[in-house]
Formats: structure tokens, C-alpha cells, sequence
């Protein structure tokens, strides 16, 4: 079978996005890995199908480079309204479904603004913190992110026997000055450091505001770029009205032949 395939990336977080609304599209697990691989494939951290879904604009249909169907994906998100954009799906304002939920999407001065999942429970484990913004994440606070063994630290908690079977994603922030931090992290399913995750931006910049209450903006820098984070803090200490803010940038399309 041949495909269009559409690749974006998103502050170097990269996925491969088919255009799915007349769901003739049905891809394998090895399909999907093949698809993703660096070597033998396009090279991806990610596949997302653009599906029709009723009293939404669209469906995003998430896959890990292990092609294993995945929980959120941050820049995916913003990735694929891009996507949607460039195919036609022209609005002020997006409403799509996913995994997590309802989500809302807008460009603001060339950047894709994605509205996250509230957050209200945020745990301390082993020096660092739990918590969930559509995908499961722990934040380790850091005095020098840019030396630490991201990949070896990372592989060892998100395999440990607390976070297992399904894993965890792990992050590495630096807090350089208020308002700002430096983030670092490993993915499940990529297995791997990638050069930026939102869903981990998210998480992090959330961990770093826990003090005091009203609206915020955390300025977040990735190997991949610059990205921002915005949410209201209430006096319940709960996150409200998150947005994940940066590029989404088209890389190319082609067509493949897929088994």
C-alpha cells in the first residue's frame, strides 16, 4: 500500500503524520516501528494518524516510535494542528479529541498554543516529583542539567520496579533564574533522550511554580529550542487553563510503501 506521509517537528521532537479522515488508513505495531526507525525507516519519535471524529475538528491517534499506541504527546499536539492547518482545517480556535480528553488549539504570532489537562496532584518521590499532564512524568530538580548521564538515570527509573509495566518518563530541570528552567528528557517508548517532550515542559514548569497562586508563564529551554508554559494556579493549589506555547515546524512529505 502507498502513503502520503507528512514529517513536523516541534523544537526537534519530530513525528511522522498521515492524513487519515477517510479511514482507509490501518497500521501494525511493525508497521509503525519500521515507519519511526532512524536507520531502516523515515526516523521519527512518534506517528500521528489525523482522524474524523464527530462534533470535533479532528481525532489525533497517537503512536510511540515502538509502535505501541501512546498517552498524550504535547507537541504532537501542536504538531498536528499545524498539520491540520496545512491541510485545510483553517480555525480561530481547534477543538480535537485525544487519548487524555478535549483539547483546544490556536496560533498566536507563530506559534501553536495547546491547552493541556488540569493538574491536581503532584507527589515527592526520591528526591524529585510525580505527576500526570496527559502522560505519566517525573521531575528530578537538577544544580547542572547539561552534565547529567540523561540516558543511563533515566533508562534506571523509568524500568524501576515502582513505575513497571508501564514506565515512566523522566525529566531533568535546572532553574537558572525565576521564570525560567532548562529541561532534559528520557521517553518511554522512544527509549531514549529526546530534544524536547511538552508533555515533560509541562510537568516541569508546573513542579518549579508550586509556590503562591494566580497566572504564571515559565519561559522553558530544550536541546530542540525554546518553548513556554502558561496556567493559573487556584487557591486549592490545583493548575488550571495550562497551555504548552512553540513552534510547529513542517520538514517534508513524501509517499512510502508499506506492507
Amino acid at each position: 500500500m502507498l502513503i502520503t506521509i507528512s514529517k513536523y517537528q516541534g523544537t526537534g521532537n519530530d513525528f511522522i503524520i498521515i492524513d487519515n479522515r477517510d479511514n482507509t488508513i490501518e497500521l501494525s505495531t511493525e508497521n509503525v516501528k519500521h515507519l519511526c526507525d532512524r536507520k531502516f525507516g523515515i526516523g521519527a519519535d512518534g506517528l500521528m494518524l489525523l482522524n474524523s471524529r464527530q462534533q470535533y475538528d479532528f481525532e489525533m491517534k497517537y503512536y510511540n516510535a515502538d509502535g505501541a499506541e501512546g498517552t498524550m504527546c504535547g507537541n504532537g499536539g501542536r504538531c498536528l494542528t499545524q498539520f491540520a492547518y496545512d491541510k485545510g482545517i483553517k480555525k480561530e480556535k481547534y477543538l480535537f479529541i485525544a487519548i487524555d480528553g478535549e483539547h483546544e488549539a490556536l496560533f498566536n504570532e507563530g506559534w501553536v498554543h495547546l491547552k493541556m489537562k488540569d493538574v491536581s496532584l503532584i507527589e515527592e518521590y526520591q528526591g524529585g516529583f510525580l505527576l500526570n499532564t496527559g502522560s505519566p512524568h517525573y521531575v528530578k530538580p537538577v544544580p547542572d542539567v547539561m552534565n547529567e548521564d540523561i540516558v543511563s538515570k533515566g533508562r534506571e527509573l523509568r524500568y524501576s520496579d515502582e513505575f513497571m509495566p508501564d514506565g515512566v518518563n523522566v525529566n531533568f530541570v535546572e532553574n537558572p533564574e525565576e521564570g525560567k528552567i532548562i529541561v532534559r528528557t528520557y521517553e518511554r517508548g522512544v527509549e531514549d533522550e529526546t530534544l524536547s517532550c511538552g508533555t515533560g515542559v509541562t510537568a516541569s514548569a508546573i513542579v518549579f511554580s508550586r509556590e503562591g497562586t494566580g497566572y504564571n508563564s515559565i519561559e522553558v529551554a530544550t536541546l530542540g529550542g525554546n518553548l513556554a508554559v502558561e496556567f493559573n494556579k487556584n487557591e486549592l493549589g490545583n493548575f488550571e487553563d495550562i497551555w504548552l506555547c512553540g513552534p510547529a515546524t513542517f520538514v517534508f512529505e513524501g509517499k512510502i510503501s508499506i506492507d
